[in-house]
């Protein structure tokens, strides 16, 4: 590895502190902007089926409800027929029609449509076109919307009336604010707590201090330049709760090892000055072998081609980075500022000392090296166990809880469930598109259009079909041909049919397809797969060389889910293959990177597994926020954990593998130097674990779902690394491989030979 100017770095400790802090003060105002830049859904991909139907609607149709919004209103005692609910009505329908983004209105008065009013009258809905030049632009108009409603509302404050929008865009706003809110909600939270077990582990005031100051700089200047990418890229608003985990939970972990060794060289008798270059000599190696192998992880999301998965590897590499140079860099800087003033308080090291002794963690090594047989089996069983239940993961939509409870979105939506229009708010949208310059409505054409609505019909999820030949139940198919047999009369008759399901040159229809309210998420995908499975080709021979294609929130959802499906092995392959390869080179070694690869699949399994058993199944899912078990776990949170867990959990892999090799370079001994690398760093890897699982365990209790799996999965992950894994399991592995563990790196030099047991730390030789 490329040395480091160590000494440089002390010399110019000054300007190296005073450029890191003006970059993170310059870059604030932009980190604080940052939400407001970050998409909910991002762009699909172009080839995808969703996306080629979307952009169809946009580019072929002239319907103004290609994007909308609904506004739920409702009284618990007035019906719509009341002059004063007659009078709310229309006044928030002008109010919006005022609005220049909006492109048409439509409500019960004007309409008399039954779906726009509940059975008993008490419930209606507005629905609202919005115009659609950038994707993120029917997000961006949400809050100013709101603020209309707010402003009729007011007019009609004391007549208990309640008005609600609700619809895509609203819930990509309200999940947006909401994880922003969440964001500095649980990093408030995570930050003194961390604090409180810095001191703990520390036992001084100024030590537990940088850390958390790294991290935070970390996740400044990270989202800042996040903020600036999200100009010029589609960026996930996952980016940001992700960010704020992973730059909170290395920058801390890193700066830990760092600390932690800096006092050792201290208490070595090393002067501050050269205690800092020793630390960058050492301790800085250790954090940027682990921050490699987290950003292998990481970068694997990039080849994923999806908004989602590539700001959210982007955000996470970026993070990364900045939290590696700062603890290589800006941490020792301080550290040589500091000196030995780094100790104080004094007072609070000495009842502190004990929790900091080697003595125990000594004494733990000795226990594990007389019984590595059974350290290993007993770990290895514990993390089966833990891992049974991922067999039983199921890969799909959660059937409640999805959006973020407590919303105005949410609220809007229940609303219109209790009218039975729930599934209205986010239809199907399904365009047939003929070859060439064939009519969709020429007369022979009209039985085809029939037996697609037939056929879509046939899934007992789909509530209704709005299209050309579903105006109103009952209509015979002939009617129909009549209807449309004069294509100019047709058109003056019923413009606004012709204008939202037929497209400007006539060859392409749209069918809108309303799920029932009972339909889950899941089902929503289910109903998709039906849809996708019509041959157009076989219902009717007019339609041969059509093209069906289906849009809206449940298909774009399914191309995400089989798209990141597809991706995930090779994204798997990836990440070990070049984890492995990377390990190989430092330590030198075959059996060392492939024990550690082995052994992060335990960590990952394990979390799965629990994932599934607290989200899918529910057990104990109430601990964390859950009302009821999700019965399927979205995709991304799998990916992402598997991508970020597997760098993390290497972490404590490679502080432990350093000290132990830094042991064993020096003493040749592989079991002395097991147990000196795990009773100088188990209290470093305990605390730093700790730490970690504070900063994921608190965004498990986030409003948003896939932020809440990731979160806990994480947790879970790194609470089982650091315990079963690295402090019970890795250990004893060492003692059994002895000098296999080394080879083909270690060679004898001079009088120098491989000694098993011979450590003046080791009591007595093992005995399994």
């Amino acid at each position: 590895m490329i040395p480091l100017p160590a000494r440089l770095i002390v010399r110019w400790r000054w300007p190296i502190v005073l450029a890191w802090l003006l970059a993170a003060a310059a870059i604030v105002p932009v980190a604080r902007e940052v939400h407001h830049r970050l998409q909910v859904g991002g762009q699909e991909r172009p080839d995808a089926e969703s996306t080629r139907a979307e952009q169809m609607i946009r580019r072929e149709f002239d319907t103004p409800y290609a994007s909308f919004v609904a506004v739920a209103i409702s009284h618990p005692r007035l019906t719509v027929d009341d002059s004063r609910y007659h009078a709310l009505i229309e006044s928030v329908t002008v109010a919006l029609d005022r609005l220049p983004f909006v492109l048409q209105t439509q409500n019960w008065p004007r309409t008399r449509i039954s779906d726009f009013r509940s059975a008993d009258g008490r419930i209606t809905v507005v629905l609202v076109g919005l115009r659609q030049v950038r994707d993120n632009d029917p997000t961006s108009y949400v809050p100013r919307i709101r603020e209309v409603l707010a402003e009729v509302r007011s007019e009609f404050a004391t007549q208990g009336f309640s008005v609600a929008l609700t619809g895509g865009p609203a819930f990509d706003y309200d999940t947006r604010t909401v994880t922003a809110d969440d964001s500095a909600r649980l990093e408030r939270a995570a930050i003194p707590i961390s604090l409180l077990l810095l001191v703990i582990a520390f036992g001084t005031l100024v030590a537990a201090l940088m850390p958390v100051l790294v991290g935070f700089i970390a996740i400044e200047l990270s989202l800042g330049i996040v903020a600036m990418l999200a100009v010029m890229f589609p960026m996930s608003i996952f980016v940001l709760n992700i960010t704020t985990m992973v730059g909170l939970g290395v920058g801390i972990d890193y700066s830990l090892l760092v600390v932690t060794r800096y006092r050792e060289e201290l208490a070595d008798g090393r002067k501050p000055f050269e205690a800092a270059v020793r630390t960058i000599e050492t301790a800085s190696y250790a954090v940027i072998t682990s921050g490699l192998t987290v950003m292998v992880g990481l970068a694997s999301l990039l080849i994923v081609p999806l908004p989602e998965t590539r700001s959210v590897g982007m955000g996470g590499l970026i993070v990364v980075a900045i939290a590696v140079l700062l603890s290589i860099s800006f941490l020792p800087a301080i550290l040589a500022i500091a000196g030995r003033a780094v100790e104080w308080p004094r007072f609070l090291g000495r009842p502190l000392a004990r929790l900091r002794s080697e003595v125990g963690w000594n004494r733990y090594a000795l226990g594990i090296s007389r019984h590595p047989t059974r350290a290993v089996v007993i770990s290895g069983i514990v993390m089966l166990l833990l891992s049974l239940p991922a067999f039983w993961l199921r890969i799909g939509l959660p059937v409640s809880g999805w959006f973020p409870r407590d919303t105005e979105a949410s609220r809007g939506l229940e609303v219109l469930q209790r009218m039975n229009q729930g599934g209205a708010v986010q239809p199907i949208r399904v365009v047939l598109k003929l070859p060439d310059t064939a009519k969709v409505l020429a007369p022979e054409r009209i039985q085809g259009l029939a037996r697609i609505s037939d056929a879509i019909r046939l899934d007992s999820r789909v509530r209704t079909v709005r299209s050309l030949v579903d105006l109103r139940a009952g209509i015979p198919l002939w009617q129909y041909v009549q209807l449309y047999s004069d294509t100019m009369r047709a058109r003056e008759r019923l413009p606004e049919v012709h204008r939202d399901f037929l497209s400007r040159d006539g060859t392409a229809a749209i069918f809108d397809v309303i799920l029932e309210d009972s339909v889950s998420l899941d089902g929503a995908l289910q109903a998709v797969r039906h849809v996708r499975a019509i041959d157009v080709d076989t219902l009717h021979p007019t339609l041969r060389g059509a093209t069906l294609l289906s849009g809206g929130f449940a298909p774009s959802s399914l191309d995400f889910r089989d798209e990141l499906a597809r991706r995930f092995p090779t994204l798997v392959l990836l990440v070990l293959s070049i984890t492995a390869v990377m390990l190989g080179i430092v330590f030198r070694s075959v059996l060392v990177p492939l024990k550690a690869v082995v052994m992060n699949c335990f960590s990952v399994a394990a979390a799965f597994g629990l994932t599934v058993v607290v989200f899918q199944w529910g057990i104990g899912g109430e601990l964390i926020g859950l009302e009821r078990a999700t019965e399927a776990i979205f995709i991304l949170g799998p990916v992402l954990v598997f991508a970020i867990v597997f760098g993390l959990s290497m972490d404590y892999e490679v502080f432990l593998l350093s000290r132990i090799k830094e042991e064993f370079d020096q003493t040749h001994d592989n079991d002395a130097a097991t147990i000196a690398g795990l009773a100088a760093t188990g209290a470093t890897i305990t605390n730093a674990a700790l730490i970690m699982i504070v900063v994921f365990g608190a965004f498990s209790f986030a409003r948003v779902l896939a932020v809440q799996m990731v979160g806990f999965g994480l947790a879970v992950a790194v609470l089982l690394d650091a315990t079963v894994i690295r402090m019970v399991m890795v250990p004893g592995l060492m003692h059994l491989a002895g000098r296999f563990n080394w080879w083909p790196g270690y060679r004898r030099h001079g009088g120098s030979h491989y000694r098993r047991g011979s450590g003046d730390r080791l009591a007595s030789p093992p005995t399994d």
